[in-house]
């Protein structure tokens, strides 16, 4: 073999190893890196969550407007009230007897 025919075998060589390390490195960031694949299920998992979140509060604001729309003065439930004062302050009627 002849010197020329050495060194073409070895760049042919030496481009293939950089080629082959460039082509591991890209797929393992399309599999583990900041955008890749794992990050993507991650995100869209904690995406359900917050959404759950949110369905939650949404609920729990809801029941909060009714109850203070039922409170008001336009509107005033007695039994709700009557609930809250018994609740919150610990009221009773007379003739009432509480058992713990």
């Amino acid at each position: 073999m002849s010197r020329s025919s050495k060194a073409i075998g070895l760049t042919t060589l030496a481009i293939g190893v950089v080629m082959f390390c460039a082509g591991c490195y890209f797929t393992f960031a399309a599999v583990q890196g900041d955008y890749g694949l794992f990050r993507r299920v991650q995100v869209e998992a904690e995406i359900n969550d917050l959404r759950l979140e949110l369905d939650a509060l949404e609920a729990e604001v809801a029941e909060m407007r009714n109850k203070t729309r039922r409170l008001s003065d336009g509107f005033l439930d007695l039994d709700l009230l009557d609930a809250q004062a018994r609740e919150v302050l610990g009221l009773m009627r007379a003739d009432e007897i509480i058992i713990r």
